[in-house]
């Protein structure tokens, strides 16, 4: 049931990511000429009708001096991912000067060669490949990628590696907030922020709950009432909570927002038990579930890198993440399991059985939590992203959901594809990696691990 990479178009925006597309020349013909400015064409065709928005400087690179014009030019057009093609093999001297003045990872792109003939057409991954090797010798990282301009696999592949660049240059950029510190007993998952900004470039900010309850109460009655009447809209059902409960639900989601939107922040996660029922009268679940339907890479119980990890598959364009325990599991199969913040678009429709229902948590009797289950017969990706000895690791596994056994707050069951559920345990128990899964749909496993390798992270199959 493994579900191939979606065109660019399905799954990248234009405004969130621009492509500088530049062609490695040569100061004197070589090779096949023609036969590279055709692939050239071939090339500028196939990319200018991806869903990214595509920047190709003045010129080709052909010395030091020219690239350092275009990738000056590629800086000042807003340019976040490079990909880089010798149509015919360029000089490999230039790989170091790129090394130097681009910090983020250029995908290396090869073109084919002519089959007709007996003279060899365009070396071009040859070319590549040595720019490549060069690359990981010097401990810079860089993706390569290999096929046909024409091949739409070869398409996709290229819409991962640029999405895969444009992840790690953003997390570069990224502000993580955390509410509260992580949930007490859960120091497996409490942060470090040197380690953090170290492995992954991310800043990690930190907020008391008295800050977040200040912003929570300085928020009008209007905007509330405003509110209250947009979650109406999303039309949910009522198991034993009611619409009385909206407006400390919608003053906590917007509190929540006001961190995103106000303290500038990529990603956040929230201590949300044991003060915030006590203390605010409600759980932040509904504010939460909404968050993270809106594509916000929202963590509850203070978990600053399922925060991280909700927000990478979001830029890999996996859809939403829901953050799940690994509650049990049998010789095929993991329950999948938390407080009630499943984002509702990954449940059934309003009317069929496991659709969102608004109620109040089974431990402490205060609303409001979404009781739902996930769908059933689709595709889903889980995994992890953990700090564990000084160092950032990753695993993931494709699966598809089954029909789960009757559990309240957000329940669903997954039945991994390509392994047994308690070897996997086993392997990243003894790897340190905390209780949390950030689940998406669809099978991306594939992506992650060419997105680790890429961005310098440890893999656990």
């Amino acid at each position: 049931m493994l579900i191939k990479e979606p065109p660019m178009s399905q799954t990248d925006s234009k405004t969130d990511t621009k492509l500088g597309l530049l062609f490695l020349g040569r100061k004197r013909p070589g090779f096949d000429m023609d036969w590279g400015a055709d692939m050239e064409a071939k090339v500028r065709k196939a990319v200018g009708q991806s869903a990214f928005e595509v920047f190709e400087p003045s010129s080709k690179a052909v010395d030091e001096a020219s690239l350092r014009q275009i990738i000056s030019e590629c800086e000042q057009a807003g340019v976040n991912a490079l990909v880089l093609l010798q149509t015919t093999m360029a000089d490999g001297r230039m790989a170091p000067t790129l090394a130097q003045i681009w910090p983020d990872p250029p995908i290396f792109w090869a073109t084919p060669e002519k089959q007709e003939d007996d003279m060899i057409s365009s070396c071009s991954l040859v070319g590549a490949h040595v720019w490549s090797s060069t690359f990981r010798q010097m401990n810079h990282s860089y993706d390569v990628l290999n096929g046909d301009p024409e091949d739409t696999d070869t398409i996709a592949k290229l819409g991962t590696s640029v999405r895969i660049a444009a992840i790690i240059r953003k997390l570069r950029h990224t502000r993580v907030g955390v509410i509260g510190g992580q949930a007490p007993g859960f120091a497996n998952m409490a942060t470090d922020p040197f380690v953090m900004h170290r492995e992954l470039g991310v800043q990690l900010q930190t907020y008391s709950l008295i800050e977040f309850g200040n912003v929570l109460n300085d928020i009008s009655e209007d905007t509330v009432a405003a509110d209250v009447e947009e979650t109406k809209k999303l039309g949910l059902e009522f198991k034993d909570a009611c619409e009385e409960d909206f407006p400390m639900a919608s003053r906590l989601y917007l509190a929540m927002r006001h961190f995103f939107e106000e303290e500038n922040l990529d990603a956040l996660g929230v201590r949300c038990w044991p003060e915030m029922p006590n203390t605010f009268g409600q759980w932040p679940y509904l504010g939460i579930a909404r968050l993270a339907d809106e594509g916000r890479a929202i963590a509850c119980e203070g978990d600053a890198d399922g925060a991280i990890g909700a927000l990478i598959g979001e830029m890999l364009g996996m859809g939403r993440c829901y953050l799940s325990d690994w509650l049990e599991h049998d010789e095929e199969s993991i329950t999948l399991w938390h407080v009630g913040a499943m984002p509702p678009s990954l449940s059934p429709e309003k009317g069929k059985s496991g659709s969102p229902k608004l109620a109040k948590h089974f431990n402490i009797k205060k609303p409001v939590v979404l009781e739902s289950e996930l769908k059933i017969g689709i595709p889903l990706t889980l995994f992890r992203l953990w700090r564990c000895d000084g160092e950032y690791r990753l695993t993931a596994c494709d699966a598809e959901s089954i029909k789960p056994r009757p559990l309240m707050c957000s329940n669903g069951k997954a039945r991994l594809l390509d392994r047994k559920p308690s070897e996997w345990f086993e392997d990243i128990c003894h790897a340190g990696m905390p209780h949390h899964l950030n689940v998406f749909p669809g099978n991306h496993s594939a992506k992650l691990k060419r997105f680790a390798r890429v961005a310098g992270i440890k893999w656990y199959n």
